[in-house]
């Protein structure tokens, strides 16, 4: 039987994710594992960095002014004028709620977390899906700031691939052929940031000291997974 993503309970989050063993993950960590870190999107920073409100707040000013130019160029007078620019606010309003209101739930539905052998993002509004990364199969990590936070963008490694529509908004804008996983809207970037470079360099160690014929991880486990199946469980 074919495995489907679990419905998220939005309004509800005494009741949210009951399956989930520890909030953002599907199971129990395996002996050995432990969390190093977990958090959200910042959901202001989402808001202006992902969802663009500044530019959709431009984009309508340039309507008002163009608005206003042409009352201008037809003769009307100012009440007419500042009439015919009060009828464009409930469409303001009502796209910058729209914005505002997604942004609020990509923030409250979307888990991010570290351990000392991967990164786990767990996504979706609707339909909640985890995206397991080990350590492994990261070809390589960086952060970038942005404003008051920053985003930590993952590069992956081999031939697995994630659709980029299935990351959004946790994908590196326009990178659709290689998609680039990324904790996004971070409020505290620079030291989650700092944290993975440790995780990454502990992990590193300790796999070269690791016998040659040892098994890490299995590179044919997929990426991504229902958040109710099971976690890769890695040696």
């Amino acid at each position: 039987m074919r495995a489907v993503p679990n419905l998220v309970n939005v309004l509800a989050p005494a009741h949210e994710h009951e399956f989930e063993a520890t909030p953002g993950l599907p199971e129990a960590l395996p002996d050995g594992e432990r969390m190093l870190w977990q958090g959200a999107p910042d959901a202001r920073l989402l808001l202006r960095q992902a969802l663009h409100l500044d530019l959709v707040a431009v984009y309508f000013g340039l309507l008002l002014l163009w608005r206003a130019g042409t009352a201008w160029a037809d003769g009307l007078s100012l009440g007419q004028t500042l009439g015919a620019l009060a009828g464009m606010l409930p469409l303001m309003l009502l796209a910058g709620a729209l914005l505002t209101g997604m942004s609020w739930l990509i923030a409250r539905t979307t888990v991010y977390t570290i351990t000392n052998r991967r990164v786990v993002m767990r996504v979706g509004i609707v339909l909640s899906i985890t995206f397991n990364l080990p350590f492994a199969q990261l070809a390589a990590a960086s952060w970038r700031p942005r404003g008051r936070g920053g985003d930590i963008v993952l590069s992956l490694g081999g031939a697995d691939r994630i659709a980029y529509l299935h990351l959004w908004p946790h994908a590196r804008p326009w990178h659709l052929k290689r998609t680039q996983p990324m904790l996004r809207a971070l409020a505290d970037a620079p030291a989650v940031a700092a944290l993975l470079a440790q995780a990454l360099k502990d992990a590193e160690a300790a796999r070269q000291a690791l016998p040659e014929k040892a098994v890490v991880v299995d590179p044919t486990r997929p990426l991504a997974e229902p958040s109710h199946g099971p976690v890769p469980q890695l040696a």
